[in-house]
């Protein structure tokens, strides 16, 4: 699951304990690893749940000559086939892990990048050269990454809890407005109840520049569908459709870690597993979860500390 966090102040120099209490506040989002970068006034850092590369995907991850850095939270699922382009164009790799290949891939191309990225991901790039906090990228899949601006500092964390600095200022009584706070968290729109706080959407990217400009931009939307004459062959899309279906399974089976399913009985994870059964060599462990019927007077009462 991992999570990122970071924060950049235009005007002062970022303080190491900062970052690493808010790294500590996304501990359950990754309990394997942390790693903190401060460099001038940013200050990046990420909880890591180890999934590829075990034993070298430590971040925050650099180039080569250690001048742009990376914290990164997802997966990428073409990223060996990127690797080995960058290779080929002179790239030289520390780790195996799919976080370097961003970082070499924005070298290569910059932020247009990210445009051929395949996966689910949410990261931020510290370019040191031009001094800002480059980009803020978070893809259609990832969980959203919170933003507070003010004049002259921006800070983000990636999670669907309420942060911390909004519980502050509201409390968190049953009652309080805090209560409805996730829901806007989870919502499509990029608005909260604050103004210096909202998200950054699916599919976009943002940069701080050092001069205090702020560039915002979309690398991708849904494609306009294609206009099709006459009556669609029912065997043919059939087909068409379980070959995309068993090609977005297979990206997501690569791991160094065993893997598992969550089946609930439904058409769709029960489709899942039996397309990772077919192109698995092992058996597919399978989750699901069960809850015993309980009181509703008596959970409520356990609620409320009675």
């Amino acid at each position: 699951m991992c999570g990122i966090a970071g924060f950049y102040l235009k005007n002062r120099t970022a303080e190491i304990g900062d970052i690493r209490a808010m790294c500590d506040a996304i501990i359950h989002r990754g309990p394997d690893d942390e790693g903190v970068r401060v460099d001038g006034g940013c200050a990046i850092g990420m909880r890591r749940l180890s999934i590829i590369d075990l034993s070298t995907g430590h971040q925050p991850i650099s180039n080569e000559d250690g001048t742009v850095w990376i914290v990164f939270n997802g997966e990428v699922y073409n990223y060996q086939e990127l690797r080995r382009d960058l290779i080929a164009k002179g790239h030289r790799f520390r780790t195996n892990s799919d976080t370097e290949t961003i970082i070499h891939l924005y070298e290569e191309e910059g932020p247009e990048g990210v445009k051929k990225l395949r996966g689910m991901f949410a990261y931020a790039i510290w370019d040191s050269r031009p001094a800002e906090l480059v980009r803020c990228a978070r893809s259609v899949r990832q969980e959203a990454v919170v933003l507070l601006e003010d004049q002259g500092w921006v800070l983000f964390r990636q999670r669907t809890e309420v942060p911390s600095h909004i519980r502050s200022r509201l409390g968190d009584g049953p009652g309080g407005a805090t209560a409805l706070l996730p829901i806007w968290f989870r919502t499509r729109s990029p608005f909260t109840p604050f103004r210096q706080v909202r998200k950054l959407m699916p599919g976009c990217w943002i940069r701080y520049n050092a001069d205090g400009r702020v560039e915002e931009g979309r690398y991708w939307r849904l494609p306009e569908p294609e206009s099709r004459r006459g009556i669609m062959d029912a065997a043919k899309t059939a087909i068409e459709v379980r070959e995309k279906f068993d090609e977005s399974v297979k990206m997501r089976m690569i791991a160094d870690v065993p893997l598992g399913a969550f089946l609930s009985g439904g058409i769709d994870s029960g489709s899942v597993v039996a397309s990772m059964a077919l192109q698995s060599k092992d058996p597919v462990k399978t989750f699901s979860i069960g809850l015993k019927k309980q009181n509703s007077t008596n959970c409520r009462l356990r609620e409320l500390g009675r």
